[in-house]
């Protein structure tokens, strides 16, 4: 039985290139590109991410929208409408459901840090202090499990309150207040690391090609990355495709969201390389680029204060429009599928991803010792089974399903109604042939790497 009730729809096309951009631009754009780019070489790397994210993110991006517009249901509903109840095909929504749940949770804590970080810059706990001191701050925070709780639950709310307002009133309505303040906080950043003495040298790292840096573990992280930073196979940009228009063209749509997602991605990179070279400090500092590097950089600049303060809500704000596509996600599948109201579905799910994001916010402190997945404590072991198993087998099946299973005539017309009918032979060929071999490959050296095939030792070659 169906409780699908009429489909609310986006009020104006900038509402959904909003909303839809603010999915994709969270802290993979701000925190985890810079310092996988960092990591990696810089620009081969950057040019190895722009190509696959044409030919693999793009695709995807376009079938979950379509998937979403054709049914108008959310990612286990959606299925249902195709395929019938007792299909296979329900996997794939089933697991991406599961995981905007399991992602919701712990980023919700690590946005939690972001707000903490928020609030060190305004009281000017980074001003005057020597380097060693500024990073211990990062250690004492993830040791003080009550600190992190605090804001884990802030944050959360703060989530509660945009996605209970609904899709236009509520979601609609707020990107359009995030996702410009979040422009302007990012403009404001990348002028002034486009002012600063480093400003060359984090130009000529980010755009310069030095192919002999790139490694094929580089091409392995920048396919991956092409792949996880649009908010692809976690249920968001089908929710979000269920309230498009039909005569909304879903390549020129889907092309507004990635081109805005990788140009913050690239702004961002370039804002944070210029001023870490402008005080001498290396690229290549890993995932405490954000928490330990950047609050150094702007304690020995002048006017710190102030740009750590914009550094900090850019990330708070990337954080909450991500996080709230991921309710929304779990909330449409309560609302179309269960019959519950958008009070009681927003209510019940924040709720339930607060509790399980409390052994999150435990596990570098009181829960240090619980083990989880190997010698994993819980945060990694959840971000381990949503970013590296449950993301990539959702976006693998949707591929295959949409490449192979589909009505083509269905797929086509959704491209015609929106004037995109042009691009069916080369998005059907990359869907069908190059994606799914393309984040298979992702998800085999995923598994390799965070050894799952010491279980099964004789599948792996």
């Amino acid at each position: 039985m169906s409780y699908a009730s009429p489909r609310a729809l986006w009020a104006t096309r900038l509402g959904f290139i909003l909303a839809a951009s603010g999915s994709a631009v969270g802290l993979g754009n701000v925190w985890k590109f810079p310092y996988i780019t960092g990591q990696n070489g810089g620009g081969a790397f950057v040019l190895v991410y722009l190509i696959c994210i044409s030919v693999v993110g793009l695709p995807i991006m376009m079938a979950e929208l379509m998937i979403g517009r054709h049914t108008r249901r959310d990612a286990v509903g959606a299925f249902i409408y195709l395929e019938g109840k007792r299909s296979f095909w329900l996997t794939p929504g089933w697991i991406s459901v599961g995981a905007a749940f399991i992602i919701c949770s712990y980023y919700s804590v690590v946005a939690g840090w972001t707000l903490d970080y928020v609030y060190r810059s305004v009281i000017g706990s980074f001003a005057g202090q020597p380097a060693a001191a500024i990073e211990s701050l990062f250690g004492g925070l993830i040791a003080d499990g009550p600190r992190q709780l605090l804001w884990h639950f802030v944050f959360m709310c703060l989530c509660l309150g945009i996605v209970i307002g609904g899709v236009q009133k509520g979601i609609e309505r707020w990107n359009k207040i995030l996702m410009p303040v979040l422009f302007v906080l990012l403009a404001l950043l990348f002028m002034n690391g486009m002012l600063s003495k480093g400003a060359w040298d984090g130009i000529c790292f980010m755009f310069q090609p030095d192919f002999s840096k790139l490694t094929a573990g580089s091409v392995l992280e920048a396919l991956g990355h092409s792949f996880f930073t649009l908010s692809l196979g976690m249920a968001a940009m089908i929710t979000y495709g269920s309230y498009l228009s039909k005569q909304e063209d879903l390549l020129a749509a889907s092309l507004r969201v990635v081109v805005l997602d990788t140009v913050i991605a690239l702004m961002a990179g370039l804002a944070i390389f210029s001023v870490v070279f402008s005080v001498g400090m290396e690229p290549a500092a890993g995932p405490g680029l954000v928490f330990k590097t950047i609050p150094v950089v702007f304690s020995q600049i002048p006017g710190g204060t102030m740009l750590a303060i914009f550094f900090f809500l850019l990330l708070a704000f990337a954080a909450l429009t991500s996080n709230i596509s991921l309710l929304e996600a779990q909330v449409a599948f309560l609302i179309d599928e269960r019959g519950w109201s958008r009070r009681r579905a927003t209510t019940f799910l924040a709720g339930l991803a607060f509790v399980v994001g409390i052994p999150t916010a435990l596990s570098y402190n009181s829960l240090s010792e619980w083990k989880v997945i190997g010698d994993r404590v819980f945060f990694d072991s959840a971000d381990m089974l949503a970013s590296n198993y449950l993301l990539p087998i959702s976006g693998l099946l949707i591929s295959i399903y949409v490449g192979w299973f589909w009505n083509g005539s269905e797929e086509k017309q959704e491209l015609i109604a929106g004037g995109a009918g042009w691009v069916y032979p080369t998005w059907h060929f990359l869907i069908r042939y190059v994606s799914p071999l393309a984040v298979a490959v992702v998800l085999y050296f995923k598994a390799k790497e965070t050894g799952l095939f010491d279980w099964f030792p004789t599948l792996l070659p």
